[in-house]
């Protein structure tokens, strides 16, 4: 055939070569319980054509050129998160109005009373009782007569690994760590005035020194705002080979330590047969490694702790409290319990309008900064290692401040409240602290503490004030100044 009939057929061929369709894989979803899954009665009938039988759209369906293919990939990859989803939920697909129900779970603040009904969770209740946990914890140490070091040089070392995007802790593992990694900087610094912190994180299976080692807290908090994104693969060994090259020029009164935030399941390093050797040169550098894990337990990382002396916690879903367990001073290790002088230097504070060029950042700036009194040299924050002659630079109020944990208030009491109510009404009805009422629902007392020394009672919220913060009892001061006699 010849003329415009020989371009018809060619183009009907070419057409039934086009559509033939390779074979095909079928989902059914069905809406309701009784709805034939087959047949044509079906009500949904969607069509994905498996990878080995892939063929290319046409033109004229998918769009022109690399476009379509795209949006082909896209709707694809649309498809997978609905029937992922579907699976989730029992073949069903979720509503908007559950959707958010199930991004909020609500129903986790609710908890059951004595009566069988459904409350709000008391927050203030089970944050006193963790608070009084770390507070029973650290009364036995210091009944055990442990030394502890008050000049402490930390490295925190984050897992930012593709593990870190997990979703098993809301919204992700990477955002609970960063907020806990967050508390305990600041009460890192609260509890150590004179100590010196510095963060490190470890993706791609290389790690990277994020800040040195300095006594800012918000520097520290804003460089670890900025760097966080997951990808690739942990190295416990890369992040001990760097911590070990840092650490090991502290000087000798300094107590080096790590603290690893580990969210992977195992670790990439470049030689494994190395990591028992790097392991070794952390103990002998005596460098306490500790861990907070977020997934299972690993051997390595227990070894680790075991060999240099630190802990080794996985948490279940209290991250936070994990880490500001590592706030206080930990015991010292044997070797650096002998005392030893340590000269510092109280440096002369400038004005706050005064340009001035210190040695950390090495360009003017406009702001407070401190003046060495051994070369004179400008810093910007403090504590500081002056760069120019090594002294040790601190404040009074700081050197003041890193005492409380020789001398600590001694922990409060709880009031019992199975007492009868004509018993519970002879108690104190206000705070010795805050003056606030200690009564709750009705007549009843709510849960409160009491001074074994000056049986002085206190709310919770004082409680935790008083020990972690103020470090003195107002009750025994003001007993103490009542017997003080007035000249």
């Amino acid at each position: 055939m010849n003329g415009p009939h020989r371009h018809l057929r060619d183009s009907i061929g070419a057409g039934r070569q086009l559509w033939q369709q390779p074979p095909c894989r079928r989902d059914w979803s069905v809406l309701g319980p009784n709805r034939p899954k087959t047949g044509p009665f079906a009500p949904i009938c969607r069509i994905r054509r498996s990878s080995s039988n892939s063929f290319p759209l046409p033109m004229a369906l998918g769009g022109s050129g690399r476009k379509g293919v795209e949006r082909g990939e896209d709707e694809a990859e649309e498809e997978e998160e609905d029937d992922e989803e579907e699976e989730e939920n029992g073949g069903r697909v979720l509503e908007a109005w559950e959707r958010a129900y199930a991004d909020e779970r609500s129903w986790e603040d609710l908890q059951e009373d004595e009566s069988g009904l459904l409350r709000p969770i008391d927050t203030k209740t089970i944050v006193h009782a963790q608070y009084r946990r770390r507070l029973l914890q650290r009364s036995t140490d210091r009944e055990s007569r442990l030394q502890k070091g008050l000049i402490r040089y930390l490295y925190v070392v984050i897992d930012l690994s593709r593990a870190a995007s997990e979703t098993d802790y809301r919204p992700s593992r990477m955002v609970v760590v960063a907020k806990g990694a967050e508390s305990f900087i600041r009460e890192f610094f609260d509890q150590n005035p004179l100590s010196h912190l510095g963060l490190i994180i470890m993706k791609d299976g290389v790690c990277q020194r994020l800040t040195e080692l300095g006594g800012s807290p918000d520097s520290q908090i804003k460089a670890l705002m900025g760097k966080l994104d997951c990808s690739g693969d942990a190295s416990l060994q890369n992040a001990l080979y760097l911590v070990h090259a840092y650490l090991s020029r502290i000087p000798s009164y300094g107590h080096r330590e790590v603290l690893i935030l580990y969210s992977a399941l195992n670790t990439c390093d470049p030689n494994p047969d190395y990591i028992m050797e790097t392991i070794n040169s952390c103990k002998k550098a005596k460098i306490r490694c500790s861990i907070v894990g977020l997934s299972a337990e690993i051997y390595i990382c227990k070894h680790l702790c075991e060999e240099t002396g630190g802990s080794y916690t996985v948490a279940l879903d209290e991250v936070r409290e994990l880490l500001l367990e590592h706030a206080p001073p930990p015991p010292a290790i044997a070797e650096y319990a002998a005392p030893s002088l340590i000269k510092m230097g109280f440096p002369q504070r400038g004005p706050e309008v005064a340009i001035t060029v210190c040695t950390c950042h090495k360009y003017p700036q406009i702001g407070r900064s401190y003046t060495c009194p051994n070369c004179e040299a400008r810093t910007c924050e403090l504590p500081h290692e002056c760069r120019l002659c090594g002294l040790t630079l601190v404040s009074s109020p700081q050197l003041a401040r890193s005492y409380h944990h020789l001398f600590p208030v001694t922990p409060f009491e709880e009031v019992s409240l199975t007492f009868p109510i004509r018993l519970q009404q002879k108690l104190p009805q206000t705070c010795f602290g805050c003056q606030q009422s200690l009564l709750g629902h009705g007549s009843k007392s709510s849960p409160h503490v009491l001074c074994p020394k000056c049986t002085q009672h206190f709310c919770l919220d004082c409680d935790i004030y008083i020990h972690e913060s103020l470090h003195n009892c107002p009750g025994c001061e003001s007993q103490r100044q009542q017997s003080t006699p007035q000249f």
